[in-house]
């Protein structure tokens, strides 16, 4: 997918306006990343959380479609933008980008995006991710990410997407224990993988409007 700078078609105030925002003397994108903001003890959480919702409120799709056409720190702040407001209508966008993971960093966002939609339609969008990349145990991408997003809505929907790849010397065995040092380690675990999403989708059901969902069964 070609990138484009947001200047070269007209938006190029959403870097700074959207991505570098600094709520908590940090910019917004390194926040994100980071995961601080899901610390109780972080003094800033409040206002972070209330310009992040208000701005994926009010964004508009042209903007999101200029931070989606650039680097990893615009991406990554859009999708999040677009998994807050539940802006379904960018799915396949998402899903294509997530394939394709052509920067880092940005995938655990799309992961995100997917989770908060909550539908059959991402839950095949992650396990098409899974199938493709789980295999390549040589590229640490965003696997983990995407399974704990899986388990998150196999559990909200009642479906079992994730149990291929889970299941004892399976596919996700596989990858991580072709790194000795992740072997046994507790935070590739699925239980940890899906605890992480839910701590996210829990932040943004915390601040942002509710959305007809199905029941939570987990």
């Amino acid at each position: 997918m070609p990138f484009q700078h947001p200047e070269e078609i007209g938006y190029g105030y959403v870097i700074e306006r959207y991505a570098a925002r600094k709520d908590s003397g940090h910019a917004r994108y390194l926040v994100l990343k980071s995961g601080r903001f899901l610390r109780p003890e972080w003094p800033h959480g409040e206002r972070f959380a209330h310009h992040l919702v208000d701005d994926a409120t009010t964004i508009t799709d042209a903007e999101l479609e200029a931070l989606l056409g650039y680097e990893w720190r615009s991406r990554l702040t859009a999708a999040w933008l677009i998994g807050v407001d539940r802006r379904e209508r960018f799915r396949e966008r998402i899903g294509d980008l997530l394939l394709a993971s052509e920067v880092c960093f940005s995938g655990s966002a799309y992961c995100f995006a997917l989770a908060r939609f909550g539908t059959h339609a991402d839950a095949e969008i992650l396990s098409a991710y899974l199938d493709h990349y789980l295999p390549r145990t040589d590229l640490r991408y965003d696997q983990p990410a995407a399974l704990g997003a899986l388990l998150r809505l196999d559990a909200r929907l009642g479906t079992h997407h994730a149990d291929r790849f889970t299941q004892p010397d399976g596919l996700w065995d596989q990858w991580v224990n072709a790194l000795a040092h992740l072997r046994g380690y507790p935070a590739f675990t699925p239980v940890e993988l899906r605890r992480s999403t839910d701590l996210r989708c829990g932040f943004a059901n915390g601040w942002s409007r509710p959305s007809p969902q199905p029941p939570d069964r987990g």
